[in-house]
């Protein structure tokens, strides 16, 4: 094989320190109808290694996540996690509040709670939160405070905005539950959740449930069960599921073979990862490939 996928095919930003304060965890930045993107920065796949979100208060752009494309909406709030697959095909003027932050910044909570919020854990994969009046009025309210305190020189600056952050994402995580279908965190789920998480770490690798299984200290019996009673799926499905979501990025948003992608996935053969992927999708890797750059292209 001529080439080997690694994260550089679609690129992975890291989070860059702001330059003006030094902060190396959390960034917030007002924009207020400028738009600062280059020629060069549009159509161009990426990734973030960082959490990224998007308060719009007015304005109307056109971006992908994944293979999902959204036209922004004003009065409306983004949000996205690290792994996902970004890019900008239209850019126009808008007013809002951008927010970036690391899992360092997460980590200061030492209760640890923020990282189980819906908001951050995201199990419905949603992207999109529309905002009533109210809603509107307090993430308003609440992101000027955030910035204030931001570019202040005050002590126990980033004790404020943990706390300040704190209060966006429980509030943003109440809206979550109201907009997706979210459950409780039962025991059942909270091992549903890891389950997930193992999957995003090592599915290139592991294809079969006994596998985390053994990751979760767990039977494998025991581990479909309650996944099922949990999801409504089967375990097998979950790792399967993710597999496609990647491969279907990959698809879209590179130009490497279908075997060389099929490599990278963990199939030894690119023909069994053709009937694995017409099997899920009901078309062949190509005819995907060729099917969704015509209608997006």
């Amino acid at each position: 094989m001529d080439a080997f996928i690694t994260d550089e095919v679609i690129p992975k930003y890291p989070f860059e320190p702001d330059q003006q304060t030094g902060n190396t965890m959390f960034r917030i930045t007002q924009n207020d109808c400028v738009v600062n993107y280059r020629k060069s920065d549009f159509l161009v796949p990426h990734r973030k290694n960082y959490y990224f979100m998007a308060f719009v208060k007015d304005g109307r752009n056109r971006h992908w996540i994944d293979t999902t494309p959204y036209t922004i909406k004003s009065k409306a709030f983004y949000f996205t996690v690290p792994h996902q697959v970004h890019l900008k095909e239209v850019s126009e003027p808008f007013t809002g509040v951008s927010i970036s932050f690391t899992d360092d910044f997460l980590a200061m909570d030492e209760s640890n709670s923020l990282k189980n919020l819906p908001i951050i854990q995201n199990p419905d994969n949603g992207h999109e939160l529309l905002l009533s009046d109210e809603d509107f009025k307090f993430v308003d309210d609440l992101t000027e405070k955030i910035f204030a305190e931001y570019h202040s020189k005050n002590d126990w600056q980033h004790n404020m905005l943990l706390a300040y952050m704190k209060v966006l994402l429980i509030y943003l995580s109440r809206l979550y539950t109201e907009q997706f279908t979210y459950q409780e965190q039962s025991p059942g789920r909270l091992l549903l959740k890891k389950y997930l998480a193992k999957i995003d770490e090592a599915y290139t690798n592991n294809h079969e449930v006994a596998d985390y299984a053994d990751m979760l200290n767990i039977s494998p019996g025991h581990l479909s069960e309650l996944v099922k009673e949990q999801s409504g799926k089967p375990a097998i499905t979950h790792i399967h599921e993710r597999l496609i979501v990647e491969a279907k990025r990959l698809l879209f948003h590179t130009d490497f073979a279908v075997k060389e992608i099929a490599f990278y996935l963990g199939f030894e053969e690119a023909s069994y990862f053709n009937r694995f992927f017409k099997r899920l999708t009901d078309t062949t890797p190509v005819n995907f490939r060729n099917a969704i750059r015509e209608m997006y292209h």
